[in-house]
């Protein structure tokens, strides 16, 4: 046990001096990335590190979860979560220490893998953190569950772990908060959204039918691509024409699938869909646009009933998240109040999706935020400025400035457990 940091200056000492040690795990995280549901070492790695510090640890929580509780006294209980997983992904950034490893997906494909999401900076950051508050426990009082989360990149990870009892078999969190590394943020930048802050992400394939023939006979065919085509610009009108402009929605057509040759009509086509909203009603309206569309395309094109497109919403989406409004302005009120001015700013909602909304839908008692640490070089930055496009989260050469976003989220994790599991 460490002497117990104090003051802010104290807080932010103590990580310094531990930044040679994270930056070492955080480079073996990175050189050793695990797909979704397959974080087995990962898991292991860490859950070590937690039970060293005195945390009672349960493995294997959903799947390749891990549950670290610390009981400190009568308080809220806080749930602090990373996630583990990476990305299958060839890494091209060119760190030293970039990730050679190769795996196979649960589709049977074997590709590289990566941390191209930055979820090794939510891993070693949350071990200081945890480092952090057991070493302060004489300043707090409450119950810490810590998390790590697998499978947050297939949106199943939140849910499997709720399912294997995350809210019965431990302590019932009474807020909860996480941040992500960002690839538009001057790196130590702190971003947060209040009210809806990522989206709702669903696939949905359209096996667009037809009946097939010679392409120089195409009166003997009903042509599936051309019908499928007729979708997808009829696709367009869903949010440019029936979709409130106040409220964002997405319709993307990110395949579209048909044909083996120049002269055959085919007898098929598929296309793959990614939407994305923020409220449950727009999504349930999305969807039902895009099976009224289909049909009604199909239907104008001759098509007889046993031939009407099927449409499949797969079964795993991710929710969209949402930062309570009053809670996420009381946290950002504390955060200004700790770091330099300008550190801390307020951030529009991103269409992007995270399965961290989960634990707040099972229970909206619950005071939840995800915030933002900014993960972009000031260099990176300048070039953006000048109209040099920045590599995105996913991109086989996102490399966040770790030396920046695990010390800032870190502490800024460490000062908001700190407010909310203050003594009274």
């Amino acid at each position: 046990m460490f002497a117990a940091p104090a003051t802010a200056q104290d807080i932010s000492a103590a990580i310094k001096k531990d930044m040679p040690g994270l930056m070492e795990l955080y480079r073996d995280l990175h050189s050793n990335p695990e797909l979704s549901q397959q974080e087995v070492n990962t898991a292991a790695k860490l859950a070590a590190r937690a039970r060293a510090m005195g945390f009672t640890i349960t493995e294997k929580v959903g799947g390749t979860g891990v549950v670290a509780v610390l009981k400190n006294g009568p308080g809220p209980v806080l749930l602090i979560r990373a996630d583990m997983d990476g990305l299958p992904v060839v890494e091209q950034t060119g760190l030293p220490f970039a990730s050679k490893v190769k795996a196979t997906t649960a589709g049977g494909i074997e590709s590289g893998v990566m941390h191209a999401c930055g979820h090794d900076t939510h891993m070693t950051a949350w071990v200081e953190t945890a480092k952090l508050l057991t070493s302060m426990k004489d300043k707090w009082s409450g119950t810490l569950v810590m998390i790590l989360q697998p499978a947050e990149e297939t949106g199943k990870g939140a849910r499997m772990m709720l399912e294997d009892g995350l809210y019965t078999r431990f302590p019932r969190p009474t807020h909860a908060i996480a941040f992500h590394d960002a690839a538009n943020f001057e790196a130590g930048r702190i971003a947060y959204t209040p009210g809806p802050a990522l989206a709702n992400v669903d696939s949905i394939d359209i096996v667009v039918k037809g009946v097939g023939g010679h392409g120089a006979y195409p009166q003997t065919t009903k042509d599936p691509i051309v019908l499928g085509a007729k979708i997808v610009m009829a696709l367009q009108t869903l949010v440019s024409r029936e979709q409130n402009p106040h409220d964002p929605a997405v319709v993307t057509v990110g395949s579209f699938r048909a044909g083996a040759k120049h002269n055959i009509i085919p007898d098929e086509a598929t296309l793959l869909l990614t939407v994305r909203s923020y409220s449950d009603e727009t999504r349930a309206k999305l969807i039902d646009g895009i099976k009224r569309i289909a049909r009604g395309e199909a239907i104008a094109s001759g098509m007889p009933e046993d031939k009407m497109p099927v449409v499949t919403v797969q079964d795993e989406f991710t929710p969209s998240t949402y930062n309570p409004p009053e809670f996420a302005e009381q946290m950002a009120t504390v955060l200004r109040g700790h770091f330099p001015p300008g550190t801390v700013v307020k951030a529009p909602a991103v269409m992007g999706g995270e399965d961290f909304g989960r634990f707040w839908r099972e229970d909206k008692s619950i005071k939840s935020l995800i915030f933002w640490v900014g993960g972009v070089p000031s260099a990176q930055m300048a070039e953006a400025a000048k109209g040099k496009a920045l590599p995105s989260l996913h991109s086989p050469f996102w490399a966040p400035e770790a030396e920046k976003v695990i010390p800032t989220a870190a502490e800024a994790m460490t000062v908001l457990a700190l407010d909310i599991l203050k003594k009274k």
